[in-house]
């Protein structure tokens, strides 16, 4: 049985280890490390606090790194010392960290596969982007691809330097969403709707789009010029979006911080 050990448990490693335990349960077992209570403790799972709790007799297949980037330097020492084992496969869900960091904290012979998936994962609809250098064996990329399948949707990529933009794109996406339905609500609210019609409209119309591209083989070009009259209220409203200075270009300069930003981690 294969033994997954998820070391972190804030919102993304919560949202992680509750979608693997549905899908999983009986057929893996998980354990965490957190030096924090988690909010709920899941069946069959086991919890230690640190990694000196763990006893010297268990070896995890899977090690899951749910920590932010800047606490890796600190944690993948001890690590290192124990489980730096070319049979043990580390998933790392760190934005920025590449798989040179990893072999050079982890040794020469160690095993990562770099992963980015995004919030949607909480409720099973994440977008999860793998990288597994050439040295990966085949199996470990399947057990990664396998785990990460039971959040959403799951695409792999064979250059490690679009892991950035991918990370710019997908991880970073939701809160792009989230602004984007905030900014509309409050749109409908200055036009006279009240807040919660606005709030509605704005969820349902974003949903609802989003669903109809899912389902549809056209192009997003072809499907908003499906709801563009010429010479219509729509087309008046993408003028302004289309604009030189409009949504694009303000888009393209926000992705290419976010990438920036995801190097310097």
């Amino acid at each position: 049985m294969t033994h997954v050990l998820l070391v972190g448990c804030g919102k993304m490693g919560s949202a992680l280890l509750a979608n693997w335990h549905k899908a999983y349960a009986g057929r893996m077992q998980f354990s965490v490390i957190s030096r924090t209570a988690p909010r709920s403790r899941l069946d069959k799972v086991t919890y230690y606090t640190n990694l000196a709790d763990i006893p010297a007799s268990i070896t995890p297949d899977v090690i899951v790194l749910a920590v932010k980037p800047q606490q890796l330097d600190a944690v993948l020492p001890e690590y290192a010392k124990r489980f730096s084992k070319p049979a043990i496969l580390f998933l790392s869900v760190a934005a920025g960290k590449t798989v040179e960091y990893f072999k050079s904290q982890l040794g020469a012979k160690s095993h990562t596969i770099r992963a980015m998936p995004n919030t949607p994962a909480t409720i099973g609809r994440g977008m999860t982007v793998l990288f597994a250098p050439s040295d990966v064996p085949s199996v470990m990329h399947k057990t990664a691809t396998e785990l990460m399948s039971s959040c959403g949707d799951v695409a792999s990529i064979d250059d490690e330097s679009l892991m950035d933009a991918a990370a710019a794109i997908s991880g970073s996406g939701p809160a792009y969403v989230f602004y984007f339905l905030d900014c509309l609500t409050q749109a409908g609210v200055r036009a006279g709707l009240d807040q919660a019609l606005a709030h509605k409209l704005a969820l349902r119309t974003v949903s609802g789009a989003a669903a109809l591209a899912s389902n549809s083989e056209e192009s997003f070009e072809q499907l908003r010029q499906n709801v563009t009259s010429p010479g219509g209220m729509t087309e008046a409203a993408l003028q302004i979006l289309m604009a030189d200075k409009g949504l694009e270009p303000l888009i393209d300069e926000a992705v290419q911080a976010a990438k920036l930003r995801a190097k310097q981690l």
